[in-house]
C-alpha cells in the first residue's frame, strides 16, 4: 500500500510539472515553468534599476547608441517574427531597455522582459556592429527562450519543493529572495549573473545566430567572434566543470546551425 502511494505520489508530481512545462519558440523544447511572468518581470526590472544606481553607465555616447540601435534592430526582429506567428502573447510585459555599463569585463547579459547590459569590455572583441549584434543575439534569446524563468523554476523546485512563486514569497520571503539574489544578483557586483547551463547557451546561441539574421546581421561573423572570445579566455576548466560548452564545442554547434540561420538572412 505504501508503495502503491509514493508511486501515486511521484505520477502526480510528474503530471503537475509537465502541465507547468512551456515550449521555447523556434527549437520547441519544453521547459520548466513554475513562475508567472508578471512576477518574472517585476523583480527582473527593480534590479535592473538598482544595478544601474550601483554601476557607472558608460559616457561613451557613439558606443552607446550603437548599442541601443543594435538592440532595437534585434527587437523589430523579434517582435515582428512572433506578431507573424501569432506568439506576441509571449512578449507581454516586455519594455525593452539597452544599455552600455563602464568595465573592463567582456561581458553581456539579459535580464527576463528584455532589460540588456553591455559591458564596454566586451566591445573590442565584437569589432564593429555586426559583432556586437552576435553578442546582443545571443542575450536576447536567453531572455526570448525564458531561460530565467526556467532557472528560477529549478531552483525553487530543489530550494522550496516546488512551491509556486507568489506562495513562496508569503510563506518564504527571504528564501525566495535569496534564490533571486543568488541567481541574478547584478545589483551586488559587476558579473554577478551566474552562467546559464550548457543546454540554455547552445540554445541561446542558435536562437542568436536566427535573431541576428533576422535583423539583417550576418550570422556567419558568429564564428569569428567567438573564436575571439576563445582565446581571450585562453585556458578552460574540463565542460563538464563548466556550465558553458567548450569553445571547440560551442563553435562547431554554430557552424552546424548556420545554415538554419542563413535561411533567415537577408542583407
Amino acid at each position: 500500500m505504501k508503495k502503491l502511494q509514493t508511486k501515486l505520489f511521484v505520477f502526480l508530481i510528474a503530471a503537475l510539472l509537465f502541465q507547468a512545462c512551456a515550449l521555447v519558440p523556434l527549437t520547441g523544447r519544453r521547459q520548466l515553468s513554475l513562475v508567472s511572468d508578471t512576477e518574472m518581470l517585476s523583480m527582473s526590472y527593480a534590479q535592473y534599476d538598482e544595478f544601474q544606481k550601483e554601476n557607472r553607465m558608460s559616457s561613451n555616447w557613439a558606443a552607446t547608441n550603437e548599442v541601443k540601435y543594435v538592440g532595437r534592430n534585434i527587437q523589430n526582429a523579434v517582435t515582428t517574427y512572433f506578431a507573424r506567428n501569432n506568439m506576441s502573447q509571449g512578449l507581454n510585459g516586455y519594455a525593452w531597455e539597452f544599455n552600455l555599463v563602464e568595465s573592463k569585463e567582456a561581458n553581456a547579459w539579459c535580464m527576463p522582459g528584455g532589460k540588456v547590459m553591455v559591458y564596454s569590455g566586451i566591445l573590442p572583441l565584437a569589432q564593429n556592429e555586426t559583432g556586437l549584434a552576435v553578442v546582443m543575439g545571443h542575450e536576447i534569446a536567453h531572455a526570448v527562450a525564458k531561460h530565467s524563468n526556467e532557472r528560477m523554476s529549478q531552483a525553487l523546485v530543489a530550494n522550496l519543493g516546488g512551491q509556486m512563486l507568489a506562495q513562496a514569497i508569503k510563506q518564504k520571503p527571504q528564501q525566495t529572495q535569496q534564490i533571486w539574489m543568488g541567481l541574478f544578483g547584478v545589483g551586488v557586483q559587476l558579473g554577478a549573473v551566474l552562467p546559464y547551463n550548457r543546454l540554455q547557451e547552445s540554445e541561446a546561441d542558435r536562437l542568436g545566430l536566427i535573431f541576428m539574421a533576422m535583423a539583417g546581421y550576418d550570422p556567419r561573423s558568429a564564428i569569428g567572434f567567438w573564436q575571439r572570445m576563445a582565446q581571450k579566455a585562453g585556458a578552460q576548466p574540463p565542460e563538464f566543470l563548466s556550465t558553458h560548452p567548450t569553445d571547440k564545442k560551442r563553435i562547431s554547434k554554430i557552424i552546424a546551425a548556420m545554415p538554419e540561420a542563413l535561411k533567415y538572412y537577408k542583407k
